[in-house]
């Protein structure tokens, strides 16, 4: 038998996601801090190779700010920053609970 001469990777991290949603969709202009505050964390976590990575995204009924991190923690600073600068907007908000993004913990597809 022949030993295998690849090296065996670690798994890959695991990714969560979680979403701010705020109540009313906010107007682009009220957004600018919120907007420099994930700026801001972005250039952080590649700095310190984290995972970490944020998004606003506005829908006619809603405003989302989408979350992907390496961690379920919702108590870190950069959450503390952005719910401190949603309340300065007088924004009401909730935060959905971390999903998992690992192939293991997803569910199936449906099949037909």
């Amino acid at each position: 038998m022949k030993k295998s001469n690849k090296h065996s990777r670690p798994p890959p991290k695991p990714v969560w996601a979680y979403a701010y949603q705020i109540v009313a969709p906010q107007p682009e202009d009220l957004l600018g801090t919120i907007k420099s505050i994930i700026d801001q964390e972005n250039t952080e976590a590649r700095r310190g190779a984290r995972s970490w990575a944020g998004r606003v995204v506005s829908e006619e009924q809603v405003t989302h700010i989408l979350v992907v991190t390496d961690s379920p923690e919702q108590d870190r600073e950069i959450n503390r920053r952005l719910e401190a600068a949603l309340q300065r907007l007088k924004a009401g908000f909730s935060i959905t609970a971390p999903m998992p993004l690992d192939g293991d913990a997803l569910p199936a597809p449906a099949t037909s």
